[in-house]
C-alpha cells in the first residue's frame, strides 16, 4: 500500500506522523512544491521507525514525479494571510493551485483515491472530480467529518456520554453553513434532543476550526486524526460510516453539487450514499447550504458572478 501526501505544511506533516504511527501502510511518500521540507521530514519520520510496529519505506519526492500511489492525500495550499474568518479566502487561489497539480497527479497515479484536506474543501473537491475524469467514488474530501467529531465531544462532555456511543452528523458545507442531523442523532438508541444547550454545542463547533487557527496560526491535530480515519477505512477495506465531501448528481433532491453527506468507504472508495430522513428543519438547512455551495463552486470554478 503506497500513500503519498501532497504539501507538507503543519497539516501535511503531522498527518504524515500519524500514518507512521498508526503504521497504515507500507510505503509513504512527502511531496511538497518546498522539496527541502519534504526531504527534512522524510528523514525526521525514518528516524521515529525504530519505535513503531510495523516497517515502511519513507521517501520525499516532487509533486510531478509521484507515481502509482494507492492513495493521494492533497493538503497542499495557498498561505492563509492574517486572521482567517472564512475558508473561501483561500478559494481562488487554491483553484489555480489545484488546476496545475490535479492533472498531472492523475496521469501518474491513474488508480490512485484521492482524499482531499486543501480548504475550501467542497469546492477543491468538486473541481477535483471535474479535471479528474474518474469515478466520483474516487474522490472525497475531509469535509464535516471533523467537525462530526468536535460535535461528538463537546457533547459527550455534556452528556456524560463516551463521544464514540453518540451517533450524530453535521452534514453539508464545511464552513459556516453545515447543519447538525438531531431527528436522526442517538446515544444508547435514546435521541439527543434538539434543545437550546444542544444548539449552543453545535455553534461552538462551528466556530471550533477558526478559533484553533486564529490561536495557533494553523489545525493539524483534529484535522489529521480525522484523516487517518478515512486512511484506514480505505487500507483496510472497513465499510465505515461518515460523512465526507462528495461529488453527487443527485442526493435528496439536491442536484449536480459538493458537500458532506453520510457515505459508506472502504478500499475502493465512496461505497454507497446513505439517505437519512431528514425533518424539515433539516430540509430547510439542506437547501441553504446546497444553494451557497452551487454559488461558490460557480463562482470559483466556472467565474460565473
Amino acid at each position: 500500500m503506497k500513500i503519498t501526501i501532497i504539501g507538507t505544511g503543519q497539516v501535511g506533516s503531522t498527518i504524515a506522523y500519524a500514518v507512521v504511527l498508526k503504521g497504515l501502510c507500507n510505503h509513504l511518500v512527502l511531496a511538497s512544491r518546498n522539496i527541502t521540507k519534504a526531504k527534512g521530514d522524510a528523514l525526521d519520520l525514518q528516524h521515529t521507525l525504530s519505535f513503531c510496529e510495523r516497517p515502511m519505506v519513507i521517501e520525499s519526492n516532487t509533486i510531478e514525479s509521484v507515481k502509482d500511489s494507492d492513495i493521494l492525500v492533497i493538503t497542499a495550499s495557498v498561505s492563509g494571510k492574517g486572521k482567517m474568518t472564512d475558508r473561501m479566502q483561500l478559494g481562488a487561489d487554491n483553484v489555480k493551485l489545484f488546476r496545475k497539480m490535479i492533472p498531472v497527479l492523475i496521469q501518474n497515479n491513474p488508480a490512485a483515491i484521492i482524499v482531499v484536506i486543501s480548504n475550501p474543501v467542497d469546492v477543491l473537491t468538486y473541481l477535483t472530480t471535474q479535471i479528474a475524469g474518474l469515478p466520483s467514488s474516487r474522490i472525497m474530501g475531509i469535509g464535516t467529518l471533523v467537525d462530526s467529531a468536535r460535535f461528538r465531544v463537546l457533547l459527550s462532555a455534556e452528556e456524560k456520554i463516551h463521544p464514540d456511543d453518540l451517533r450524530t452528523y453535521i452534514l453539508g458545507e464545511h464552513g459556516p453553513n453545515q447543519f447538525p442531523v438531531f431527528s436522526n442523532a442517538f446515544a444508547g438508541s435514546e435521541r439527543i434532543a434538539d434543545n437550546p444547550a444542544h444548539r449552543k454545542i453545535f455553534k461552538d463547533v462551528t466556530d471550533a476550526g477558526f478559533d484553533v487557527y486564529n490561536l495557533k496560526g494553523y489545525t493539524n491535530y483534529a484535522i489529521a486524526t480525522a484523516t487517518c480515519e478515512v486512511l484506514k477505512t480505505i487500507v483496510y477495506d472497513d465499510h465505515r460510516t461518515m460523512p465526507l465531501s462528495i461529488y453527487f448528481r443527485e442526493w435528496q433532491g439536491i442536484e449536480d453539487n459538493c458537500f458532506s453527506i453520510p457515505v459508506v468507504v472502504g478500499r475502493t472508495g465512496v461505497i454507497r450514499h446513505l439517505h437519512p430522513k431528514l425533518n424539515q428543519v433539516e430540509k430547510a438547512a439542506l437547501e441553504k447550504t446546497a444553494k451557497l455551495m452551487r454559488k461558490n463552486i460557480n463562482k470559483l470554478v466556472y467565474n460565473k458572478k
